[in-house]
């Protein structure tokens, strides 16, 4: 005599929610921030003109 099973539910395939960074991720280009070889340049050149002003009006006389 067969046993009776009770019926499996539905299995329903739910999609998963959506990220909602994922979309906005996409669209953005990956790319340099700003150009850092010009804020250098004038760090070094700022450098070297107070380098130059502290020679000029403090003239270091040690033998």
């Amino acid at each position: 005599m067969p046993q009776f099973t009770s019926p499996r539910p539905l299995q329903i395939k739910l999609r998963k929610p959506r990220n909602p960074m994922v979309a906005p991720a996409l669209k953005r280009q990956a790319g340099r921030h700003q150009s850092a070889t010009d804020a250098h340049a004038l760090r070094q050149q700022a450098r070297l003109e107070l380098r130059r002003l502290l020679r000029d009006r403090f003239p270091d006389d040690s033998p």
